[in-house]
């Protein structure tokens, strides 16, 4: 009776610790730095105003940026973007000339030296000269929504609650389920064990996630630029894998925890299932995922928790000096 009771207290205690999860992962949110959405297009020093076509005249040293509107180009630039707008040569463009969410036209007598990128949009020459080494790519999908999201970038944060929506978050929620179901059903024993983790060491999954974060994103970004190209594709592709196998891995073993932490909270012991908490994880953080300015930080906190519970797989929980 005595070895019941402590089980019984110590089962307490590792389901009190997923009550405090929230309080720490609202640190974790709020300790991440959200990189500005959206910037000023200038020229030269010189504020356009959104919306407006921005004519460039004369002959501009550097490269010509356009955020939210389309930039016609008489004179002679080194080379030329614009996001959300259209790109019009008339003149002379040295280097490449890319739209994102518009098209690049080429007018009679204007000059393209190097590759056009057009992204969303179409690419259109009407008589106008190309350089020999010049190349084109182009993917004329999704225009609008590429050009609406580069005029408005905090849309992003704010989606449009549709039957679309609806729909994509459906779809979001059937497939983690079916996810976490085969991947539970795989490996039991190494899902358990990572929520057990999650439970008791949260702030010790959480940390060594960041560095990992930390490593894997400004790290290996930074490491590129040193390596040979083929050394670097290697280092690149490999430490993408590691973020996407981690987070498979870690958003089945959060979505189990918590789905037995609401079949605890919400349904009596003779009806709950493991199966059923795997569907209440992922349509609970299908919702949180759902939500207006929030989603980005929970997105971040997920990736951080899953880095650092792929991190920690060999690691074992010690109870009174014995290890589990």
């Amino acid at each position: 009776m005595k070895a019941e009771g402590r089980r019984q207290k110590a089962k307490g205690k590792s389901e009190g610790a997923v009550f405090r999860a929230p309080r720490c992962l609202t640190l974790l949110i709020f300790a991440f730095c959200l990189l500005p959405f959206a910037f000023p297009a200038v020229v030269n020093g010189q504020d356009a105003a959104k919306g407006e076509e921005l004519v460039i005249e004369g002959r501009q040293a550097g490269d010509v940026f356009g955020l939210g509107r389309s930039v016609r180009v008489r004179g002679d630039v080194r080379g030329v973007i614009a996001f959300g707008g259209d790109v019009i040569v008339e003149g002379r463009v040295e280097g490449d000339a890319a739209a994102v969410g518009g098209s690049v036209v080429q007018l009679n007598g204007s000059h393209v030296g190097g590759d056009v990128i057009v992204f969303g949009g179409e690419y259109r020459n009407e008589g106008g000269g190309r350089g020999p080494a010049g190349k084109t790519l182009m993917y004329a999908g999704y225009e609008e929504e590429l050009r609406n999201l580069a005029r408005n970038p905090a849309s992003i944060l704010t989606p449009e609650f549709s039957l679309a929506f609806l729909g994509w978050r459906l779809m979001a929620v059937l497939f983690w389920f079916i996810v976490s179901i085969a991947l539970t059903a795989m490996s039991p024993g190494a899902v358990g064990r990572a929520a057990a983790r999650l439970q008791l060491t949260l702030g010790r999954v959480a940390l060594i996630g960041l560095v990992g974060a930390l490593l894997l994103g400004p790290g290996v970004t930074s490491a590129l630029h040193f390596l040979p190209p083929a050394l670097a594709a290697l280092v690149g592709v490999t430490a993408l894998l590691l973020v996407l196998l981690s987070y498979l891995f870690g958003r089945v073993v959060i979505n189990a925890a918590t789905g037995r932490w609401l079949q605890r909270v919400l349904l009596p012991e003779d009806r709950r299932s493991e199966s059923v908490a795997l569907l209440l994880g992922a349509a609970s953080w299908a919702a949180v995922l759902s939500l207006p300015y929030v989603w980005p930080f929970v997105v971040f906190a997920l990736v951080v928790l899953s880095l650092g519970l792929s991190l920690t797989a060999r690691y074992r929980l010690a109870f009174g000096g014995r290890q589990k």
